[in-house]
């Protein structure tokens, strides 16, 4: 078992930063492959980023390419996401999500993930 506690969600003006984290307990974390997940008022989840459990690996969606990193340490059991020139569409509910690394499956399909957090909220005003 995994549990996710995501935080630094909050409001921001459009234009600005903010880091999300998600920090892992339970099970070694650095066997999992982590994503970044949202899901704006009315709207389906949606991927934003992957990454691979060695970090070496990726993933984006084209929405966020540029503005948002992902990245991990795992001596931290912690996962981040740094989102820059943030626009009022980035407004949503951001989880973050768990996946052995051995399960495999395309990292933007949230069924690939067996562990979520509870969400952080960010909202971008204009």
């Amino acid at each position: 078992q995994v549990q996710l506690v995501e935080s630094g969600g909050g409001l921001v003006q459009a234009g600005g930063s903010l880091r999300l984290s998600c920090a892992a307990s339970g099970r070694t974390f650095s066997s999992y492959d982590m994503g970044w997940f949202r899901q704006a008022p009315g709207k389906e989840r949606e991927f934003v980023e992957g990454i691979t459990w060695s970090g070496g690996t990726t993933y984006y969606a084209d929405s966020v390419k540029g503005r948002f990193t992902i990245s991990r340490d795992n001596a931290k059991n912690t996962v981040y996401l740094q989102m820059n020139s943030l626009k009022p569409e980035d407004t949503a509910v951001y989880y973050c999500a768990a996946s052995s690394s051995r399960r495999g499956g395309s990292f933007d399909n949230g069924a690939r993930y067996q562990y979520w957090g509870q969400g952080t909220r960010v909202t971008v005003s204009s």
